[in-house]
């Protein structure tokens, strides 16, 4: 960050049909305490409610950027980002957030301190409690580990789980492979390091795939306890179809970085998983479109980009 003239940070907020939550996100952005200059950009996945109105009406500072259809989280933020000139840092977040009004400041302070080019807040429910959103690089081993375990024990074990179960860790400042994309500060220099966002994705693991390359481009992930983000829980669980695409991609990021024969072992892991779990509706939909049947997976059209913090409870 420049020492000549205050931060500007954009926060790029991605819409999909999001009428009910859009004005309470709008409004947190609005209160934040923060030294130096914040600006809104809303990216609109082409809603068919009344968004966009209710965007224009709660904030008339705030820019829209229109995809002109449902393109993702990913073409989303990309959109948002080409459209912020000048911007130090991009604030993403989720719609259905709220943003504690210390939180900006404390994020920009371990950006600048740690040098590193992402920074995320702790994330609680609307009731104050946690949401365990830091995660492990996936393996094989750990795709193992949860099959057999369960999400929930096998993220006690560092080796054994991806998503950090233990609720310690989240008491104090510590770096993290990835985090789930519902709220998170992305510095300029990151950004133009890395490039931009894989929309191949569409929903999930774009996330995992930005944090991970970001880290090859020697820029860590930090994350910062006392800045706090309220985030509602995703709609994976509760829909198979969006679970479907979520199990897939998982599969589809680690084939990105390792060879055919490591990726068969996760991928039997993962199948392993949901084979244990069959009784369950989500997981006999993720086995479809992991043995090539992908009509099982939301539709572009059908996925919420409310559900992007999906699998804070992934694996159990």
């Amino acid at each position: 960050m420049s020492v000549d003239k205050p931060p500007q940070v954009v926060a790029i907020v991605v819409t999909w049909n999001s009428a009910d939550v859009i004005a309470e996100c709008l409004n947190s952005v609005r209160r934040l305490q923060f030294d130096g200059e914040v600006r809104t950009i809303v990216v609109d996945n082409d809603s068919s409610d009344r968004t966009t109105s209710i965007v224009a009406a709660t904030d008339s500072a705030a820019q829209i950027v229109q995809t002109g259809r449902n393109a993702g989280y990913a073409a989303a933020i990309n959109a948002g980002i080409r459209a912020s000139p000048g911007a130090d840092a991009y604030f993403l977040l989720n719609p259905d957030s709220r943003v504690d009004h210390r939180s900006l400041q404390l994020l920009l302070e371990r950006l600048d301190e740690t040098g590193a080019g992402i920074v995320v807040p702790r994330l609680v429910d609307q009731y104050g409690s946690l949401r365990f959103s830091l995660r492990r690089e996936p393996t094989a081993r750990r795709a193992w580990g949860e099959a057999v375990l369960g999400g929930t024990r096998a993220g006690l074990v560092p080796s054994l789980g991806e998503v950090e179960m233990r609720r310690n860790v989240y008491q104090r400042a510590r770096r993290a492979d990835w985090s789930t994309g519902a709220a998170m500060l992305v510095s300029r220099r990151c950004a133009d390091a890395v490039g931009e966002w894989d929309e191949s994705y569409f929903l999930y693991s774009e996330e995992t795939d930005f944090a991970l390359r970001a880290r090859d481009a020697g820029f860590a992930l930090e994350y910062v306890p006392d800045a706090v983000v309220v985030h509602h829980e995703g709609d994976s669980h509760q829909s198979p179809a969006l679970f479907a695409l979520l199990e897939f991609n998982r599969v589809k990021f680690y084939r990105s970085r390792h060879s055919r024969l490591a990726t068969a072992v996760f991928w039997a892991g993962v199948v392993a998983g949901d084979l244990v779990r069959f009784l369950d509706p989500a997981r006999r939909a993720a086995l479809r479109p992991l043995f090539g049947d992908r009509r099982a997976m939301a539709a572009p059209g059908a996925a919420r980009s409310e559900a992007r913090d999906a699998g804070e409870t992934a694996g159990q």
